[in-house]
């Protein structure tokens, strides 16, 4: 229960139902099942037709501080967790917008909700516009590795709106924009080229970086992701050639949190604090075990993180969408800077979106009660406009 306007209270709830996909890629649990865990985060005092669903691809976020504001606000919410909740080792993007359509298809008929409103916070963003374009406009047929589920067969139910806040691009994106350029072996990640080494203090090109350094550097990202997605290709094409079309190969993908934005504020500028990301200090995570992407597979690898085959990408999702959408970007966040949330904003085809930035708000609102209460303001005010909370 959360204190405030509105007491609410948390049921968390298990969702199960039958797989088409080719083998298990979770652990526990029936094969030839998904098991989905969600959280209802409802006022007591407040009844209502229409409930905010928010996923994210590894799920956890059923505690964030927008969740209970939210419910404080007088709004229904649902967060759910997608089957790979803590651990997106072998996440598959197609396989999360099963489990987030078999979420909503639940809250008809167990808690008598008529409306969704799509919740899209951080790496949910993209997973809410992937799924919102398949469900009005189902084209994609299997994995980028050819493997189910085949979506247009998913029968998915559209959202009736969409609430992008504190959201990127895509995975595949942010972690191309994180990738450490410097590394020249996949096997060895010792073997660097030091100019363009962001952590070592020998290398002449030290923050504020020039246009050349910074041009130099994202095109030794993209060609690092890219190799990275030809050798994964390259293992698949071999299994399936070899009668193995189940197998899979496990792999680490080293340096992967050496963006030059974390070190250089007057890359793509906001307010965050430099020296620093959301998990730690750059220059350690980017080869802790905690860093983004650290551990994938190779169909994991297509369908979230590769640049060129991941298909859940916000900014080319948005444009197959037509419902009201409001962005909201935090001028502090140090994840989802203005570029991510203005690409976003622009990819939206029609005029029933809306754009707003808080000044001074970080990722999380973790101690911002003012930054939080103005973004739930913000969400009420978007809702009501459109009458859908009612």
């Amino acid at each position: 229960m959360s204190g405030g306007p509105h007491k609410s209270t948390r049921h968390p709830y298990m969702i199960a139902f039958k797989d088409q996909g080719g083998f298990k890629d979770t652990y526990g649990g029936e094969p030839g099942w998904a098991f989905v865990e969600a959280m209802r985060i409802a006022p007591r005092d407040v009844e209502s037709k229409t409930v905010v669903v928010f996923s994210h691809p590894v799920g956890g976020g059923a505690f964030l501080p927008i969740m209970s504001a939210l419910a404080r606000a007088g709004h229904h919410v649902v967060y759910c967790n997608t089957r790979y909740r803590g651990n997106d080792t072998a996440l598959v993007m197609e396989k999360c917008v099963v489990d987030l359509g078999a979420c909503i298809r639940d809250l008809r008929s167990r808690f008598g909700y008529e409306r969704v409103v799509l919740g899209g916070w951080s790496g949910g963003g993209s997973l809410a516009l992937y799924y919102q374009e398949q469900a009005e406009r189902p084209s994609v047929t299997a994995t980028p590795a050819g493997d189910p589920p085949d979506l247009t067969r998913e029968e998915l139910v559209p959202g009736d709106a969409i609430f992008l806040v504190a959201a990127h691009v895509s995975r595949s994106a942010t972690l191309t924009e994180s990738l450490d350029a410097s590394i020249l072996d996949e096997t060895d990640p010792t073997r660097r080229d030091p100019e363009l080494d962001l952590y070592d203090a020998s290398n002449s090109d030290q923050p504020p970086y020039s246009e050349d350094f910074l041009e130099r550097y994202r095109q030794a990202q993209v060609e690092r992701s890219r190799r990275i997605t030809a050798w994964v290709e390259e293992r698949l094409a071999e299994l399936k050639a070899a009668g193995r079309d189940n197998d899979e190969l496990c792999f680490v993908v080293h340096g992967t949190m050496a963006d030059p934005r974390w070190l250089d504020p007057t890359v793509d500028p906001n307010d965050r604090r430099p020296g620093t990301c959301y998990l730690g200090e750059p220059r350690v995570v980017n080869n802790s075990p905690v860093g983004l992407a650290r551990f994938s597979t190779l169909r994991s690898w297509l369908s979230q993180w590769s640049l060129d085959r991941s298909l859940a990408h916000g900014e080319r999702n948005a444009p197959n969408t037509n419902v009201p959408t409001l962005v909201v970007g935090n001028s502090a966040d140090d994840v989802c800077t203005p570029s991510h949330t203005h690409r976003l904003f622009h990819a939206v085809p029609h005029e029933r979106k809306h754009l707003h930035e808080i000044t001074g708000a970080s990722h999380y609102y973790m101690g911002q009660e003012d930054k939080l209460a103005e973004c739930v303001r913000t969400y009420s005010e978007f809702v009501d406009d459109y009458g859908l909370d009612r």
